[in-house]
């Protein structure tokens, strides 16, 4: 696999360079009536290339004005990007119908979009051809978005200042994920995030009753908002811990949990924005020397848990390993080597 491109591993100003995509359509009501004209609504993801700091914007309709307005909205907030990446389009073929209108309008409006940008000092750099994994930065940030939410939607019809007012919410719980931890000190549990790139600090949100478990027929139309910003926060967040906890086969032995590493605690009912961190104090393996559970130090004291209850964050690179031979019996067509921690550096 080759190395990364240079704008992603070269330090920068948030948001100087951008990845950016569509998505949709979503289904936008043209008023709070109760028979109000139904029309079809989209939003414009943009995502850091260097810290995945992620922004959304509703757009009204897929044409090259409603582009440049969500443009002159993010570079009002955000400054003015150096550079721009995109797809080109004919990725999507062979996608769904309801991408069909993404496709035609980037093809369509691609020479005067790169025209007027240039102006404006923007490089605008599209991906090859048939090649998604190219812009896997900004795909990533649809498929957390696009799919949660046509999920927490369902039959819902949201007008266009709601559907935005979701979407700036929706871009909170997004930025607030934990990326690593700020330093290893054992008494400090915060982690670095988006948000701190954005407004120096952890995102937070205002305090709110929990509407998640009310119908949606009974909430009036702003706590409806906040009942769906709920529910997409509950079904993210349980979806990125999941991200972290992934293991590889039973052929291969992962690394053990190490004292004194910042981890997630998986607790439900959690507050919007808010993650639980600890430090683990002391390991417990079972009698076949694998670590099941551990002893937590938090803000609140301590804690025992079982490690399928915490979601390491991302390992530090500095950290060297070796391999040595395991001292158990391995199982049908598993290796007997087990990964261990070494300071020392490779030869």
């Amino acid at each position: 696999m080759a190395d990364l491109p240079a704008d992603r591993v070269s330090p920068q100003p948030v948001f100087s360079q951008v990845s950016t995509d569509f998505a949709g359509p979503f289904l936008i009501k043209s008023s709070t009536l109760r028979n109000a004209k139904l029309l079809k609504g989209y939003f414009c993801v943009f995502v850091c290339l260097a810290t995945k700091a992620v922004h959304l914007e509703a757009v009204s309709e897929l044409s090259t004005d409603a582009f440049f307005a969500a443009l002159q909205r993010f570079v009002s907030r955000r400054g003015i990007p150096t550079l721009i990446r995109s797809d080109c389009g004919t990725n999507y073929v062979g996608a769904r119908n309801q991408l069909i209108e993404v496709q035609n309008f980037l093809k369509a409006n691609d020479d005067r979009i790169t025209h007027k940008l240039a102006t404006q000092q923007i490089t605008w750099l599209l991906n090859p051809p048939s090649a998604p994994s190219f812009g896997g930065l900004h795909e990533a940030a649809v498929k957390s978005t696009k799919q949660l939410l046509y999920r927490v939607l369902g039959e819902q019809h949201l007008t266009f200042e709601e559907f935005s007012t979701l979407l700036a919410r929706i871009e909170a719980v997004l930025n607030s994920r934990p990326l690593c931890p700020l330093s290893s000190d054992p008494t400090d549990f915060e982690v670095l995030t988006a948000g701190h790139f954005l407004i120096g600090r952890p995102l937070t949100a205002l305090p709110e009753h929990s509407h998640e478990s009310s119908p949606p027929s009974t909430l009036r139309r702003f706590r409806l908002v906040q009942a769906l910003a709920q529910r997409f926060w509950t079904l993210w967040s349980k979806s990125y811990l999941h991200t972290l906890q992934s293991r590889s086969k039973w052929t291969t032995e992962t690394s053990r949990p190490k004292i004194g590493e910042l981890v997630l605690i998986k607790e439900d009912n959690l507050p919007r924005l808010q993650w639980k961190m600890g430090r683990i104090k002391k390991i417990l393996p079972g009698k076949d020397d694998v670590v099941r559970v551990v002893e937590l130090s938090t803000k609140d004291g301590s804690l025992t848990r079982p490690v399928t209850k915490i979601a390491r964050l991302p390992p530090d690179d500095s950290q060297h390993y070796k391999w040595e031979p395991s001292p158990f019996p391995r199982a049908p067509g598993c290796s007997r080597h087990r990964v261990t921690n070494d300071d020392s550096p490779k030869k």
